[in-house]
């Protein structure tokens, strides 16, 4: 028996042991499962008769998980995985291998209160003051449009409460980590018609991993945010909700580790065998680097309510801008590195040297939008929803290399810095690439529900979208690496395709549920900076072009949801079959210093096991499996096929237990423990080295009572070190050590 199949072997007989051995004490209603309310096909249902792969997060578990950030929802989730790396924008989202890269479109849909997030730089956020999280897999695009091709994730906020209320938390942790929350909701009038809910949210660290060569902590972090939330309903018929969110990060960026066989040789980079499990070699930049990213995103969402059903109107602006410096290949102080070493070394002091090499990149990202829809009522079991939908983009971004003479790196923004008595002068522009886009983005969509009978339904849904991009030159002539390029060159292009998508489900009895279908998702295609096309060919990159194809994957599932024991445990399975062409993989060039987009096809073939048991009434467990095949089947450079598919982890394993146990007097003792291992990872098409299977535990326990809670943590208890990604050229991005503190909760 192999490995993944004999843990989850053993995990299944633990539950349902567990389950067994506590039967005799159990008996009463409270003793079932919760049961959760999802709004997965933009209506109200239980979690269990949906027919979506789904995974739901209520607001008890994000509080008893200490559910802070998308990284700690999924890691409970299997067959699904985050990678955050370079700088907080970055952060790739993969769903049974539907994989995201730097600077692409997002892979899935992300929903806040109903309101899509349109930039996935603003996705690696904060949470706090949320009530529900719920992630759904497989094609949604179907109603959630052309960037939920590998699912869709929807993010509840706290309810605004008919009377004043308030609560906060604080927190200490090392690292030198300090967190302070709020949020205080009420009715503003007497009648209560309308009512506000404003929450605050600050975390500031040192850091955890430390740099060598500076002597301090490679990776603090500070964020500010703040959410304010009007909803007024003056009647039963209207209601109207106003969200306004701004997020400010201060941290850093580009803290990269390319190891070396021999460390006094800087040569030795170019011979050292690519390997994603060295954690040997330290992170040593001479540049700290900065990265600021600032959110602002104000959304407005109208209800009005008729017989026949509901019109709604969600109008969105969202202004993301981020700018991160740091240091650049291969990441080393000035004079081992080997920019110094193979280009500057004989520079004299007069003209700029010694010089290594720093970068900037600046990206900048302004959208608005407008979705309106009809959600008609169930009537002899027949349900629809029409709508339509539209979004308008402009976008900047800028990359670039400076030489470094140790005084730090200057913020680049839209124009290059330039010295024309001396290019090796401090802080000027080695490379520098600058593209501009204007974007317009439409969609219609119409999902029809119908009830056969009790045991019986159809759900068919099929959405248009077309993408027209617009994308100009900014760099300067002298900049361009293509000799054929020309400042002020203006390219278009058009995506689009239809999404439809066919559900069948059957349930036998009120805790069985069988469903099966296809769908299809499609992502849109883009730019790469002018110029890199022609460059990538030179250094024989194949499948790299300045035009990257717009991505459709087409999935086959089957899938079952029950419950047994009285609805004491709750077992759902799901299959999978995805044909996935023009999927996006990541190159980086360091001859023009891009990061750039190719395609390829490939085949993704699995599924997922979930169990969860209440065994008593204050012991819960859970154990989910996940497994995932992927293989290239095209690209330009054929050596690749039959290799794993760009960010394929294969297989995922999540378990835990939660005591909730009365102490007497009022308090309850809590205990919770989480497991997660994720499988072997791949991250490039030429599979040059993937890394090992990584387990980590996280633990908190605690104290609580109706009004407050004292509880102590640790995520990745057991100190695991381990690599985040891996990515084209050696670089390794270290993933967070153990990090453990002290929360206090309280309410007003």
């Amino acid at each position: 028996m192999n490995t993944p199949v004999r843990r989850l072997t053993l995990l299944i007989m633990a539950v349902l042991g567990a389950v067994m051995a506590a039967e005799p004490v159990l008996a009463a209603a409270s003793d079932e499962l919760q049961e959760i309310v999802v709004t997965a096909r933009k209506r109200e249902e239980s979690l269990q008769n949906v027919p979506v792969t789904e995974d739901a997060f209520t607001e008890q578990t994000i509080q008893s998980a200490g559910i802070e950030s998308p990284r700690d929802f999924v890691a409970m989730v299997p067959n699904m995985t985050l990678v955050e790396v370079q700088n907080v924008g970055n952060s790739f989202i993969t769903i049974r291998g539907i994989s995201q890269a730097r600077n692409s479109e997002p892979s899935t849909a992300v929903l806040v209160d109903g309101v899509l997030e349109p930039n996935p730089y603003e996705f690696d956020q904060e949470l706090f003051d949320i009530t529900q999280i719920e992630v759904l897999k497989g094609p949604q695009g179907a109603l959630y449009g052309r960037d939920a091709i590998g699912g869709a994730i929807i993010i509840q906020t706290a309810d605004l409460a008919d009377h004043f209320e308030g609560d906060g938390k604080l927190g200490v942790g090392n690292g030198v980590s300090e967190k302070a929350q709020v949020a205080v909701s009420g009715p503003v009038d007497a009648a209560g018609t309308l009512r506000y809910r404003a929450s605050l949210n600050f975390y500031n660290t040192d850091g955890y991993l430390e740099n060598t060569y500076l002597d301090r902590k490679a990776d603090p972090y500070k964020d500010y945010s703040g959410r304010l939330r009007l909803v007024w309903k003056p009647s039963d018929q209207w209601s109207a909700d106003l969200r306004a969110y701004r997020d400010r990060v201060d941290t850093t960026a580009y803290y990269y580790v390319i190891p070396r066989a021999a460390e006094a040789n800087p040569f030795s980079s170019f011979s050292t065998p690519p390997n994603a499990n060295d954690v040997t070699s330290p992170i040593q930049d001479n540049n700290l680097g900065t990265d600021f990213r600032d959110i602002t995103d104000i959304a407005l969402k109208l209800d009005f309510h008729i017989e026949p059903g509901t019109f709604t109107s969600v109008s969105d602006y969202n202004f993301t801008k981020e700018i991160d410096t740091g240091d650049a290949y291969d990441f080393r102080p000035i004079k081992d590195s080997i920019a110094y070493n193979f280009f500057f070394a004989g520079i004299p002091a007069a003209n700029g040297g010694p010089a290594g090499e720093s970068q900037s990149q600046f990206i900048s990202e302004k959208t608005e939008s407008q979705e309106l829809r009809f959600t008609s009522n169930k009537m002899n079991g027949f349900s629809w929803i029409a709508g339509a939908y539209f979004i308008h983009t402009q976008r900047f971004i800028s990359t670039g290399n400076l030489y470094d003479r140790g005084d730090g790196v200057p913020a680049v923004y839209e124009t290059p810095l330039i010295d024309p008595a001396n290019k090796y002068a401090t802080n000027t522009n080695a490379t520098f690439l600058a593209d501009s886009q204007n974007n317009n983005a439409w969609a219609v969509f119409a999902d029809v529900t119908y009830e056969f009978s009790k045991q019986w339904e159809l759900d068919a849904a099929i959405r248009y979208d077309q993408d027209r991009r617009q994308n100009t030159t900014e760099t300067p002539q002298q900049f361009l690496p293509d000799p054929t390029a020309h400042t002020g060159e203006v390219r278009d292009a058009t995506f689009d395709a239809a999404q439809p998508k066919a559900t069948l489900r059957y349930k036998p009895t009120d805790d069985l549920t069988f469903y099966g279908g296809w769908s299809r998702g499609f992502r849109s295609g883009g730019f790469n900076q002018t110029g890199v096309g022609a460059v990538a060919a030179k250094d024989g990159q194949l499948g790299v072009h300045d035009l990257f194809q717009d991505e459709i994957a087409d999935t086959w599932e089957v899938g079952a949801k029950s419950q047994w024991l009285d609805r004491r445990l709750s077992a759902n399975l799901a299959l999978y079959y995805t044909t996935d062409h023009n999927g996006y993989f990541f190159f980086y060039d360091a001859t023009s210093s891009t990061q750039n987009l190719g395609n390829l096809d490939a085949l993704y073939k699995g599924g997922e096991l979930e169990l969860n048991a209440r065994a008593t009434s204050w012991l819960d467990l859970y154990a989910n499996f996940g497994y995932n095949y992927g293989s290239i089947t095209a690209m330009q450079d054929p050596k690749v096929i039959g290799n794993k598919p760009p960010l394929l982890t294969q297989d995922t394993l999540n378990a835990g237990l939660q005591v909730h146990e009365p102490l007497g007097d009022g308090l309850n003792g809590v205990l919770r423990f989480d497991y997660q291992m994720l499988g072997r990872t791949w991250w490039d098409p030429y599979n040059v080295t993937s890394r090992d299977p990584v387990s980590l535990i996280d633990l908190r326990a605690g104290v609580e009572a109706d009004r407050w809670s004292v509880t102590a943590w640790s995520k990745n208890l057991t100190n695991k070190l381990y690599n985040a990604e891996f990515s084209t050229g050696g670089f390794l991005w270290r993933a967070p050590p153990r990090r453990y503190g002290i929360d206090f909760t309280f309410k007003f």
